[in-house]
């Protein structure tokens, strides 16, 4: 049979067994979490112990008959102590639980099966072969949390084998609350003699799972380069956006300190699409009246990523992206990725951790940054963009929207600019009236495209200005593909007719094509096809020319 090495954070499904290959030890950790196997391998470190104490592995390792059956063989059978953390319960580990358990019990070898989460599981207890109060520690330590919880949880395991004397008892961890780096149980007004005063706070929602397992370098590194575009963080650590305790601290934290800025590192949505007459229910998060930046943590390894067409995983897309939306919170990019940081030799456990992306991580920043000048100017000085759809590039697919009237819906949202103040000019009040200016200049399906008389030009030379500061590996992309700028079909009489048509601090327009003469199927979803110059013009008019920068 072919066997796989192990990999940190990788699951095999059932479809292929793999061989963790650790020699024995007095006791076996096996857990699902990345971050549980990272704090107990710097608490092992921590306590001095031999090279033949513990043994650290990642339970999914074991999805397979096969490697539990291995496993045994090899490495648990030879022990003193197991303990299994089994997130899910004895129903989705029932044959690597059940065969630990009898196989452990004959052979005299204690055994300890863990709820994965901080609920008791009656079912775990009695496949255990431990007293019940020595489990109940057990579970306490790894329900807290921590390096020094890891530490005593490693201090009662020798009690238990050898007789050594008691630990501490659990250290709670508070479910919520601030931190900053290198202090401990901060306060609010520590955060605030870091802070510079003057400048915009940005809050950082993440989960406590990270101050659990010490994995806190995205963390670290998203205060430090906010500092550095003068925005004084405010971390804040969750169990949950749901749990109780939890909102009454980030609310009761906004109070005192109100945040210019929300940045979430937390994944699902906490409210509902219908929750109030204005259709989303508001979240703790919405409290400040800000915008609320979502911030991706992957779950995926970087190089998974990065040789991947497909962008991030559907899982992650569904918990980081989709979902948060329903609370309305503005997807940014991914500040790190799951990665492996070193092999504890001590454990023989790859130990995995999260990696930042530092241009990720510095966009994540800059984003936020824009966002507070937005806040900074009187809503009579904010510059508006509406791009209305267009796929596939026919002109009766021009804003296309199943079961709904995009146009109309424009015209509405002009409407409420108009209302709260904002200076659109003589901008378009009907559905009808958007798409007749819209179709009176250039379209993605004209073939006269660029001698319409509507739209927005924009001067060959000032594009070729801007065009000169990309990369030149990016130009010789674009030029490979699409040929010299003067040759885009949008391009005539020195410039380029751009699908755009401006009222004031207001633009409206038509999303640009990807490209032009491919087929639109390919066109639109293909990941790694290098846009136009025409598309590349949109970006350059809007973000020098109109100065839409900001968002």
């Amino acid at each position: 049979m072919h066997l796989l090495a192990a990999r940190p954070g990788s699951i095999s499904g059932n479809a292929e067994p793999i061989d963790p290959d650790q020699t024995p030890a007095d006791v076996i950790f096996l857990s699902a979490a990345d971050s549980e196997l990272s704090v107990l391998a710097s608490a092992n470190r921590l306590s001095g112990a031999s090279a033949s104490f513990l043994r650290l592995a990642n339970l999914s390792w074991l999805a397979h008959p096969y490697s539990v059956d291995l496993y045994l063989e090899k490495t648990a059978l030879k022990s003193k102590l197991v303990i299994v953390r089994a997130l899910g319960g004895l129903s989705y580990w029932q044959y690597c639980l059940e065969q630990f358990s009898s196989r452990l019990s004959d052979q005299g070898i204690a055994f300890a099966a863990l709820p994965g989460d901080n609920r008791p599981d009656g079912e775990l207890l009695r496949v255990s072969t431990i007293p019940a109060p020595h489990w109940e520690l057990l579970h306490g330590y790894c329900s807290e949390g921590g390096v020094t919880n890891a530490v005593n949880l490693l201090r009662h395991c020798r009690r238990l084998i050898f007789g050594e004397p008691a630990a501490s008892p659990p250290i709670p961890l508070a479910k919520s609350g601030l931190y900053w780096p290198d202090l401990e149980s901060p306060t609010l007004a520590q955060l605030k003699r870091e802070w510079n005063s003057g400048r915009p706070t940005a809050a950082i929602v993440f989960y406590r799972a990270l101050v659990q397992s010490g994995d806190l370098e995205p963390i670290n590194d998203l205060v430090q380069v906010l500092m550095t575009r003068r925005i004084n963080p405010l971390p804040i650590f969750v169990a949950s956006l749901k749990d109780p305790f939890s909102k009454a601290t980030v609310a009761g934290t906004f109070e005192e300190a109100r945040p210019s800025i929300v940045l979430n590192a937390t994944s699902f949505a906490c409210g509902s699409p219908n929750g109030s007459s204005s259709g989303r229910e508001a979240t703790v998060l919405d409290a400040p009246g800000r915008p609320v930046l979502q911030v991706v943590m992957s779950s995926s390894d970087h190089d998974s990523w990065n040789s991947g067409s497909e962008g991030l995983s559907a899982r992650d897309i569904a918990m980081n992206v989709a979902l948060p939306e329903v609370d309305g919170r503005l997807a940014t990019r991914t500040l790190a990725f799951k990665s492996e940081s070193y092999r504890d030799e001590l454990t023989q456990c790859p130990v995995a951790g999260y990696a930042v992306e530092p241009d990720r991580r510095d966009f994540i920043a800059d984003l936020a940054s824009g966002w507070l000048r937005l806040a900074r100017k009187s809503v009579p000085q904010r510059r508006i963009v509406v791009l209305l759809a267009n796929y596939p590039n026919k002109d009766g697919r021009i804003a296309n929207g199943v079961g709904l009237d995009t146009p109309a819906s424009a015209a509405r949202v002009f409407d409420a600019l108009d209302e709260f103040g904002y200076d659109i000019g003589d901008a378009p009040r009907t559905g009808s009236e958007i798409m007749s200016e819209l179709l009176a200049g250039p379209t993605n399906w004209l073939t006269d495209r660029a001698s319409r008389n509507g739209g927005i030009r924009f001067g060959l030379d000032g594009y070729l200005r801007h065009y000169g500061t990309l990369p030149e590996k990016v130009r010789k992309r674009v030029e490979k593909q699409w040929g010299a700028p003067d040759c885009d079909p949008f391009c005539a009489n020195g410039g380029f007719a751009l699908s755009l048509a401006r009222h004031r601090n207001l633009v409206v327009g038509i999303q640009p094509a990807r490209g032009y003469n491919l087929d639109p199927e390919e066109t639109y979803h293909s990941p790694d096809l290098v846009p136009p110059h025409n598309y590349i013009a949109f970006y350059f008019w809007l973000r020098f020319e109109f100065d839409a920068h900001a968002i």
